[in-house]
């Protein structure tokens, strides 16, 4: 498989060990000293391309690769105010669009794991939720796109709580999702259910950036020759 790296970054190169360790080639490399090359002539040299770049430009990014008629695996956050326009786009150039706040198989796993958990608490009103993750200081937006969708799964079962919030509050109808920024964590992300008898919490914490470029690279396997918008849970048959 040929991968166009669009975001060459610390996570694009350990996508491309990754890749490269399996045996694909990558046929392209953008980052931001050499934007200039960012084509959709070179672009259309790879089968697949793997975007992780920044909130403000990952929609054109996407459009761009879709234009060349090249598969696209997204993993960069904090834009997703633009995902229906861009989900129309994709439809509108048949193309192939894979998204996932995150791609690491573990943090995937604690997704359903989260999901189940909450679906159980939503009987037990005594108990009080809260979010906490930690990143890098690199990590260009808060709260984390993994931390969002933790949140959200939450929701969709206490339906006491109505939005969440990145500060702490005193509103029982906001879930609050506390962000710390401490070098060189990679990411832990953790659901804590608090009542004046016990505690229950579930955490998840990456200890390296391996995780999920190896997802990231497994994705962009999945979606190499398909059709259509997907997510981790489609590669994953979660």
């Amino acid at each position: 498989m040929k991968i166009a790296l669009i975001g060459y970054g610390k996570m694009g190169h350990a996508i491309e060990e990754i890749a490269v360790q399996k045996g694909h080639e990558i046929v392209l490399r953008i980052g931001i000293e050499n934007l200039e090359d960012f084509t959709l002539e070179n672009v259309k040299k790879a089968d697949v391309a793997i975007e992780f770049t920044s909130p403000h430009s990952a929609a054109e990014n996407i459009k761009k690769c879709l234009d060349a008629g090249v598969a696209v695996v997204s993993g960069s956050t904090g834009w997703l105010a633009e995902w229906k326009a861009v989900e129309t786009y994709c439809t509108e150039k048949n193309g192939a669009l894979l998204y996932a706040s995150n791609f690491s198989i573990g943090v995937n796993l604690f997704f359903e794991l989260n999901n189940f958990l909450a679906s159980l608490m939503a009987k037990h009103q005594d108990y009080e939720v809260m979010l906490e993750e930690i990143h890098h200081t690199q990590k260009k937006d808060a709260p984390s796109g993994t931390a969002i969708t933790l949140a959200e799964q939450v929701m969709q079962h206490l339906t006491n709580k109505k939005q969440w919030v990145n500060h702490i509050s005193d509103n029982p109808a906001e879930l609050e999702i506390i962000s710390e920024r401490i070098d060189p964590a990679p990411g832990t992300h953790k659901i804590k259910y608090i009542s004046a008898i016990d505690d229950i919490e579930i955490i998840h914490t990456a200890h390296s950036r391996k995780g999920f470029a190896s997802g990231a690279v497994l994705a962009a396997e999945f979606i190499c020759g398909k059709k259509g918008i997907f997510n981790m849970k489609d590669v994953l048959s979660l």
